[in-house]
């Protein structure tokens, strides 16, 4: 079942939000070579509970990081590690969600750790630009398969791989809800989107093949040809006046 939020519900939804951002933007702003993912975890908890909030994703399915450090050809879930230390030239996804007064803010962003190479510098701007057109596309009467359709158009333009196992997702007082928001699709399919739903809208994109592998550890999911791969995510409302991204320090919507 889909859970439509009121108005009302949407804005408190902004404040999670917001804390879920700022915090993507600080860890953000330590990565750098020499750093490792454990202490980026743990500087995204610090300042998650210093605000009053909690780490979503810290206990959820018995995973146990506040953030997931996935590198170079990780695609998703990276478990955080004092053993994974960064190096120039990497490029990592950290994926930060906060709960504030119940209800869930996810985010994510790939992040360049040095000097990256021209292909990883290309990946990150066409993942970026895959997400916003998702985010665009999100607006009542579209369907689902338009936000599919936009990202995957400009990542297959691009000739990257567009992830199939794993994609986005409803969002709300629970991390997941329905639907589910994949990043592939065709234009006027699927269901229909309604003022009052919210959707985590988070492209992985893969420099290579689409197809992935789980590893042994039961969380994290690589790329089958061990090309990179990155991840972009907002949080976002379907509203009357269009999308608002609610993963967003000043509780805007970015223009799109």
């Amino acid at each position: 079942m889909i859970i439509r939020k009121s108005p009302a519900e949407i804005e408190a939804m902004k404040e999670a939000g917001r804390l879920s951002a700022k915090v993507l933007r600080e860890v953000g702003a330590h990565v750098r070579p020499g750093v490792s993912t454990l202490e980026l975890d743990e500087l995204a908890e610090k300042l998650i509970r210093a605000e009053g909030g909690v780490p979503a994703f810290k206990g959820y399915g018995g995973f146990p990081g506040s953030i997931c450090a996935s590198v170079n050809e990780q695609i998703v879930h990276g478990i955080p590690s004092a053993d994974v230390v960064l190096r120039d030239g990497d490029i990592i996804s950290i994926d930060t969600g906060a709960i504030v007064e119940g209800w869930v803010g996810d985010n994510a962003w790939t992040y360049a750790v040095g000097k990256i190479s021209p292909e990883k510098r290309r990946l990150l701007e066409v993942t970026e630009r895959c997400m916003w057109a998702g985010v665009d596309a999100a607006r009542p009467g579209n369907r689902l398969g338009d936000i599919g359709h936009a990202v995957q158009a400009i990542a297959e333009e691009a000739s990257f791989g567009v992830v199939r196992e794993y994609v986005g997702h409803g969002i709300g007082r629970a991390m997941h809800e329905e639907p589910n928001v994949p990043n592939y699709g065709r234009k006027h399919t699927g269901v229909r989107l309604e003022p009052g739903m919210v959707l985590a809208i988070e492209p992985m994109i893969n420099a290579g093949t689409y197809k992935t592998r789980a590893m042994p550890d039961g969380w994290l999911v690589v790329t089958r040809d061990g090309r990179p791969s990155a991840h972009f995510e907002k949080t976002v409302a379907v509203t009357e006046d269009g999308p608002v991204v609610l993963t967003c320090e000043e509780g805007r919507r970015r223009p799109v």
